[in-house]
């Protein structure tokens, strides 16, 4: 069925993929939110979104800049310093976003089409796991909001002690354009069970589905000024975030490049707190005694879900010899059957990248592989003549110095390597300026054990991959970041400790 399907998304290849015929939702929001309102930008000024089907305009939304970055932040700190979210029990806080939660529900078709339209993401995928998910973070969340509390401390002297947990203040969000629903509620459930109230940059590609969770979160009854959406740019809009002298926190999610630029910016500011989660060229590490037919279908997805538009892909796969041979030949049949085409097809496996930008750097890639002598295995081409689809791509015979190997591409590519010893393959998994996750395949518990502990990476996922979970930290190691989303270490990094100290005995100075 799979061959068939691609088979004939392939027949198109010289022309136009076939465009499913799918109901696009209206466009509801376009504007900036703050402090509860949809507003135009100060300047008036609004970009484009395009549809990576096509290539074609969906809308046009407000482009917010510095002016506007101002009046969301002092309508965040004006409901932080006076208003009722950081003062509400936590419990009544989680009732509201239980309420948000189930209005996420409630429109899970026409977000799921937002994010489709935005960033080419596949419809079936946003309604069975996407959108869903974003309603699970906020109950998970929920429920924690009224379980914040501190620790009585046993002093050495003769004092009694005590911690207290205090939202971190007015929160800015940099929210990246391959998962736009999902990294949303990465950052905002958390703050918003803390206390804080926040200022959000979705990406430029991506801001619609943000100003509809706008919608929905005023409905659902958070307070004005609570969440605020600056649709715009990151070199003015993102610039004025990071620079911003009343903003406590940068929470960003993208390039190790940007992240940098972040980080510098909040230093020499106000000092703000930044937490970084960005770039990742991740292993995949596949030993002999696996089961082949489950391994080349896990190595698969691992680079090709979400079109490879995930910091977590498993780009780089090293596969032991003894099986390399075997496993390769059933690895390129299955990457030639994958099926690409429109994402609102339910039978499509990888739809368009999210821009042109991105397609372009993609293909340049590929370029750069052939120069640098990799064997092209298959793929390496565009799908159709219009939209931004690329051809799963598999390369082999790469050193590790390759910029295929060394750099995060953020697409559909994988570089196959071989190796022979489990010290040899350690030793090249940690060879990367990058240490976001990785993968390990096999029966061996010992072996299993011995790797994850020797990779230095924020999460090891053995036989498995993309194995998310609300309750598990996501992090890097190296260039890849600092600070963990998801769990209970996310809701604690939006939480200031404070500790009070008062004597046991009579003061003298009373």
């Amino acid at each position: 069925m799979r061959e068939r399907e691609m088979a004939e998304n392939q027949s198109n290849a010289n022309g136009s993929l076939k465009t499913y015929d799918a109901h696009v939702p209206e466009i509801k929001f376009t504007k900036l939110f703050i402090n509860g309102k949809f507003v135009d930008s100060v300047k008036g000024r609004t970009l484009e979104t395009i549809d990576p089907r096509n290539g074609q305009a969906t809308a046009r939304v407000a482009e917010g800049d510095k002016e506007d970055v101002d009046l969301a932040v002092k309508a965040a700190r004006q409901a932080f310093d006076h208003g009722p979210w950081p003062r509400m029990p936590g419990y009544q806080r989680g009732r509201i976003m239980s309420k948000f939660a189930d209005l996420i529900e409630e429109n899970i078709d026409e977000l799921a089409a937002l994010d489709t339209i935005d960033a080419g993401k596949l419809f079936s995928v946003g309604k069975a796991q996407d959108i869903p998910h974003a309603a699970t973070m906020l109950r998970y969340y929920a429920g924690a909001a009224d379980k914040i509390h501190g620790e009585v401390l046993k002093m050495s002297r003769e004092l009694h002690g005590y911690t207290l947990r205090e939202p971190v203040g007015v929160i800015a969000h940099i929210i990246p354009w391959n998962f736009p629903t999902a990294v949303f509620f990465m950052k905002v459930a958390p703050a918003l069970a803390a206390g804080c109230t926040m200022v959000v940059k979705p990406a430029e590609q991506t801001p619609l589905s943000a100003l509809f969770y706008a919608h929905l979160a005023k409905k659902a009854g958070i307070p004005d000024g609570v969440i605020n959406i600056v649709t715009g740019f990151g070199r003015t809009a993102g610039a004025a975030i990071s620079n911003h002298m009343d903003i406590d926190m940068v929470s960003f999610t993208g390039s190790t490049e940007v992240g940098r630029i972040v980080m510098q910016a909040a230093a020499t500011s106000n000092l703000k707190q930044v937490s970084l989660e960005l770039g990742g060229k991740s292993p995949l590490i596949i030993f002999d005694d696996v089961d082949l037919d489950a391994a080349t279908d896990l190595a698969l997805t691992g680079i090709l879900h979400n079109k490879g538009e995930i910091c977590v892909a498993g780009s780089r796969v090293y596969v032991q010899e003894g099986i390399y041979e075997e496993f390769k030949n059933k690895l390129v049949a299955k990457a030639k059957a994958w099926p690409v085409g429109d994402p609102f097809d339910p039978n499509v496996r990888h739809g368009p990248q999210v821009d042109k930008k991105q397609f372009e750097k993609i293909l340049a890639y590929i370029e750069h592989g052939k120069r640098e002598g990799a064997t092209l295995l298959t793929g390496g081409e565009r799908l159709g003549t219009e939209g931004y689809y690329i051809q799963p791509t598999i390369f082999t015979n790469v050193k590790e110095d390759n910029m295929i190997v060394k750099d995060e591409i953020f697409g559909p590519i994988m570089s196959l390597m071989k190796f022979k010893t489990t010290e040899e393959v350690i030793k090249r998994a940690n060879d990367t300026r990058y240490g976001l996750a990785a993968g390990v395949l096999t029966k061996n518990i010992d072996m299993a054990n011995t790797v994850s502990r020797s990779i230095r990476a924020g999460t090891i996922w053995i036989n498995c991959y993309f194995a998310f979970d609300n309750d598990c930290p996501l992090g890097g190691y190296k260039m890849s970041g600092f600070g963990r989303d998801f769990g209970l270490d996310a809701l604690h990094k939006y939480l200031q400790v404070k500790s009070v100290v008062t004597p046991i005995y009579k003061s003298p100075w009373l």
